[in-house]
């Protein structure tokens, strides 16, 4: 396999920050430093960038970019366009840093040196921008939605509660109740500082909330339903994959190559089991590791399935009878539909 400093003449690590990005230029034969240099991360500043870039070099280029889907998501797209090759490299670690100190000017030639020794095919490349980069903003933006609307439910709850406003709140509202408080009409010939109308004013806005938000999140359902079968027809298909745990899947996996195997996958995800044997005792574990977000869509399916698919119900109840755990049981079901997800997603995505 070729290493890049037999493949490139020149890296340029980029220490990426949110206003300035640091460049280093290496030639890549020697490890020699030609030049360090600071530009903003403005359009312009990338530009700036590149063509200082292009007049101290002569032949290819690898860019190695720290962040390439955060601070340096600009740049990296800049130099995509400009036809430069790119790897995504970690920050330098602490211990390193340590013994070598640490500045900008330093962080890009580590970006620059972490790369010139490594195969070029196994280097990490940035992710396309896409519908996967859509799924995300989706996923992201809903936990968000999600959050504020459990907030705006309590505080709407414990609001009923500390002042009798005529709603029944011993149990938690339903949606009914949101939606009376919510058609709730103020009087203005009240008393502007009344408590009890400022209670019912604060009450409607509450309610108001939590309905818009609940639409947005229903919204966002339907748009994490169309991405996910687009990128991956048929995923949703199986028991227990709704578009939420289908969109946290194909954004794990992300795109062929990226996961090499199903054991992988499923490293990936904490779904590989953890030995935990002792003495007379064989037995393994869930791993507490990975990607929990990725390991929580699991979860949620094989629970979906063992209340409503019948052959996992029949595999369950079969288990219990070898004397199985609940906890033991989701552990070999998970890691079952792992596998059989993974195949699901090598066919569906090529």
């Amino acid at each position: 396999m070729t290493i890049v400093a037999q493949l490139f003449e020149h890296v340029v690590g980029i220490d990426t920050h949110a206003r300035t990005h640091t460049y280093c230029l290496l030639a890549a034969a020697t490890g020699a430093v030609i030049d360090t240099a600071t530009f903003p991360t403005t359009r312009s500043g990338n530009a700036r960038a590149i063509g200082w870039i292009v007049r101290r070099t002569s032949g290819s280029v690898l860019a190695a970019v720290e962040g390439t889907s955060s601070y340096g998501a600009g740049i990296t797209a800049a130099l995509s366009e400009a036809g430069f090759d790119i790897a995504e490299v970690r920050p330098a670690a602490r211990s390193t840093q340590a013994h070598s100190g640490k500045s900008d000017a330093l962080d890009a030639e580590a970006a620059a040196r972490a790369v010139l020794g490594r195969e070029f095919n196994r280097l990490a490349k940035p992710r396309q921008a896409g519908q996967r980069t859509a799924l995300r903003v989706l996923l992201a933006s809903r936990s968000i939605l999600d959050q504020q609307r459990t907030a705006n439910r309590n505080a709407l709850l414990a609001l009923l509660r500390s002042i009798d406003l005529g709603i029944d709140a011993r149990k938690p509202l339903t949606e009914a109740q949101v939606r009376t408080i919510a058609a709730w009409r103020t009087s203005r010939a009240t008393a502007q500082h009344d408590p009890l109308t400022i209670a019912r004013r604060e009450a409607r806005r509450l309610a108001c909330s939590v309905l818009e938000q609940g639409e947005l999140l229903k919204h966002n359902h339907r748009e994490l339903h169309q991405l996910a079968e687009a990128l991956a027809p048929g995923l949703q298909v199986q028991p227990g994959v709704g578009p939420v745990t289908a969109a946290i899947i194909i954004c794990a996996y992300s795109h062929h190559g990226r996961v090499r195997s199903e054991a992988a996958f499923a490293a990936l995800g904490g779904i590989a089991p953890v030995p935990a044997s002792s003495g007379n005792t064989d037995r393994h574990r869930l791993s507490r590791s990975g990607d929990r977000q990725l390991n929580r869509a699991f979860d949620v399916i094989v629970r979906t399935r063992m209340s409503y698919d019948e052959t996992t119900r029949d595999y369950v109840a079969r288990r219990r009878t070898e004397g199985r755990s609940n906890r033991e049981i989701r552990r070999c079901l998970k890691r079952y539909v792992c596998r059989a997800i993974f195949r699901e997603l090598q066919t569906a995505m090529a």
